[in-house]
C-alpha cells in the first residue's frame, strides 16, 4: 500500500510539483493563444501551421542532447534551466507575428519544454518505487491539468482585453519565476543509483521504443489537426477555445490521480488496450464529423485518453535497469519525436487536399499501438530477471 502522506513530505515531491505546475501553465498559455494568434495575427496557412508545428517538435527529436548536457551539469540544474528557457520562449512569442518569428521562438520554448519533460520523467522514476511511481506521476499529471486550468481561466478572463503579446508575456513569466525558485530548492539525489552516461539503446526495451514512437505520432494528430479543425474549419474563437481547454483540464485535474491507482490495480496492458481502442474510434469519428458541438465533444474525449499514456512510462520503469533511466528517458523522448516531426508537415500538406486524411493517419497509428500493447509482458520485469538478462 502506497503511503501518500509520507511521499508528500519529501522535498523532491514539492520540487517536481512546482516545476510541473509552472511549466504546464506557461505551455497552456502558449497552446491556448498560438492557433488563434497564428490565424488572426500572423495569418499562417494550414501548410505553414504544419511547418511551425513540425519545427516545434524538432527539439524533442534532439532531446538526446540531454545525455550530453548531463556530462557537464546535474539533472536538477538542467531541469530548472529548461523551465526558464521555456518561459522566456513563451514570453517573446507574441512579439513576432510572422512565419519565421513563430518558428524561432516556438523552437526556443520547445527546447525548454522537451528537456524539462525528459528530466521530469527521469526524476519521477528514479526517486519513487515501482508502486509509488504510478501514483506520483498521476498526481503530477493532475498538477499539470491544474496549472493548465488556472492559466486557461486567466486567458478566458483577459481574452479580448489585452494584446496577444501581453498574454504571452504573462504566461511565460510564470515558468520563468518557477524555474528561478527551483534553482534554490534542488532535492538531494545522493541516495539514488548513479546513472549511466552516454547513449543507451537496448533490445530489451524495443517495445517501449515502439509504443513511444507511435504515441508521438498519434499525439500530433490531436495537438495540431484536432485544434486546427476547431479554429480553421468551425471558426472557434479564442474565448471558445479557452473554455474548451478549461473543461479539458478540469476533467483531467479530477481524473488523473485515479490513473495511478488503476495501473497498480489492473496493470499497464489492460489500460493501454482500452486507451488505443478508444483512440481508434475517435480518429474515425473525426473523419465524419461536420458539427461543431460533436467536434468539441471529440476533442474533450480525446484529451481524456491521454491520461492513460503514463502507463508506457511505468511499464518501462518495471522493465528497466534502474541505472538506465536517465539516458533512456532522453532516448524515449527522441524516439517519440522521430515520427512526430514528420506528421505535422505531411499532415499539413494532406490537410490541403482533404481535412479527413490526417485523422485517417491517426487511426492507423492507433491501430498499430493497439496491436503493440498486446505484447506487454511484465513477467519479464527487471526485478524478475537476472542482471545479465537486461544487459543487451
Amino acid at each position: 500500500m502506497v503511503d501518500f502522506a509520507e511521499i508528500r513530505k519529501r522535498p523532491v515531491y514539492a520540487y517536481l510539483m512546482v516545476l510541473t505546475f509552472v511549466q504546464a501553465a506557461a505551455f497552456l498559455g502558449w497552446n491556448a493563444l498560438y492557433t488563434n494568434f497564428a490565424v488572426e495575427v500572423a495569418h499562417l496557412t494550414g501548410q505553414e501551421n504544419g511547418v511551425v508545428q513540425s519545427a516545434r517538435e524538432l527539439p524533442g527529436l534532439l532531446s538526446i542532447g540531454v545525455v550530453l548536457l548531463l556530462l557537464v551539469i546535474s539533472e536538477n540544474t538542467l531541469c530548472s534551466l529548461s523551465v526558464i528557457v521555456c518561459g522566456l520562449g513563451v514570453m517573446i512569442t507574441g512579439w513576432f507575428p510572422s512565419f519565421w518569428g513563430q518558428i524561432a521562438w516556438t523552437m526556443t520554448l520547445s527546447f525548454g519544454f522537451h528537456y524539462f519533460e525528459t528530466i521530469n520523467q527521469s526524476l519521477s522514476l528514479q526517486f519513487f518505487t515501482l508502486e509509488e511511481a504510478p501514483v506520483v506521476i498521476s498526481r503530477l499529471r493532475a498538477v499539470t491539468a491544474m496549472g493548465s486550468f488556472l492559466m486557461g481561466l486567466v486567458i478566458v478572463c483577459l481574452a479580448g482585453r489585452l494584446d496577444y503579446a501581453v498574454l504571452f508575456g504573462l504566461a511565460g513569466s510564470v515558468a520563468l519565476l518557477g524555474g528561478l525558485w527551483s534553482l534554490l530548492h534542488r532535492p538531494d539525489r545522493s541516495a539514488l543509483p548513479i546513472q549511466r552516461r552516454g547513449l543507451i539503446v537496448k533490445r530489451r526495451y524495443w517495445l517501449f521504443y515502439v509504443l513511444t514512437a507511435l504515441s508521438g505520432a498519434r499525439r500530433q494528430i490531436f495537438n495540431v489537426f484536432a485544434i486546427f479543425l476547431l479554429v480553421e474549419h468551425f471558426r472557434f474563437s479564442l474565448f471558445q477555445m479557452s473554455l474548451l481547454l478549461l473543461a479539458n483540464n478540469l476533467i483531467n485535474w479530477v481524473l488523473n490521480p485515479y490513473i495511478g491507482l488503476a495501473i497498480n490495480a489492473v496493470g499497464e496492458k489492460r489500460l493501454l488496450t482500452v486507451k488505443y481502442a478508444a483512440v481508434l474510434a475517435l480518429c474515425l469519428a473525426y473523419t465524419v464529423c461536420d458539427d461543431p458541438a460533436m467536434a468539441a465533444a471529440l476533442y474533450v474525449i480525446d484529451q481524456i485518453s491521454f491520461c492513460f499514456t503514463v502507463s508506457i512510462r511505468t511499464y518501462f520503469q518495471k522493465m528497466a535497469d534502474p541505472k538506465d533511466i536517465a539516458p533512456s528517458m532522453a532516448m524515449g523522448v527522441t524516439v517519440n519525436h522521430i515520427v512526430a516531426v514528420i506528421v505535422p508537415f505531411v499532415g499539413g500538406i494532406l490537410w490541403m487536399l482533404d481535412r479527413r486524411i490526417p485523422f485517417l493517419m491517426g487511426a492507423g497509428f492507433a491501430l498499430a499501438s493497439l496491436v503493440m500493447a498486446r505484447f506487454i509482458d511484465l513477467g519479464k520485469a527487471w526485478a524478475q530477471t537476472t542482471p545479465a538478462a537486461g544487459s543487451s
